[in-house]
């Protein structure tokens, strides 16, 4: 097991934020210290009223405005989502590999950023449904990530009770904790 103080360290070996040909999109990973010295990052559940994602467990973000870079789409849809205000980022760490969907054309960028987390997170009912805050040394536990083929693909899954980590958010959960796990 990971001492704490140890997992800020680990993850200044995160490359920089990257902006790949065709991205259009962008998510914040938002990761922060709990009273308890734990390491939580911030992830929300879309309402399954939404006509794309509905019901998944996901990054604050989304798509990109004219001449904005991933950064700031990160950060401007963490404060349309889940009302972060720009100034509660200490620092953006790094990126994550870019991630694709169903349209391996168009990249999301993953941004991994440090943040004091205010006293309240206030959910846009229109775009999250619920916000989810686990320990990253929980996500770090293998024996809750279930891996399953979907349709002729292999994924990874890990439950919260407010619903299901999958598709390319578990892919980018997956990708941090690479980054946490001791080197063997």
């Amino acid at each position: 097991m990971l001492v704490r103080m140890d997992m800020w360290a680990l993850l200044e070996a995160l490359p920089p934020v990257t902006d790949p040909p065709g991205s259009q999109a962008a998510v914040l990973v938002p990761l922060y210290e709990d009273e308890n010295g734990d390491v939580r990052v911030v992830l929300t559940k879309r309402p399954d009223h939404m006509p794309t994602h509905p019901g998944d467990v996901v990054f604050p973000g989304g798509h990109r405005e004219e001449g904005e870079e991933p950064i700031s789409t990160a950060m401007r849809e963490a404060w349309e989502e889940i009302a972060l205000p720009r100034d509660a980022v200490i620092e953006i760490i790094g990126g994550l590999d870019p991630v694709t969907t169903r349209d391996r054309t168009r990249p999301i960028v993953p941004v991994v950023a440090r943040i004091n987390r205010p006293a309240s997170l206030v959910p846009d009912p229109r775009e999250v449904e619920a916000i989810i805050e686990p320990k990253l040394t929980d996500l770090l536990d293998d024996d809750r990530w279930v891996e399953r083929d979907w349709f002729g693909h292999s994924l990874w899954f890990f439950e919260f009770d407010e619903g299901i980590l999958w598709g390319a958010t578990a892919f980018m959960v997956r990708d941090l904790l690479t980054y946490l796990r001791p080197a063997k």
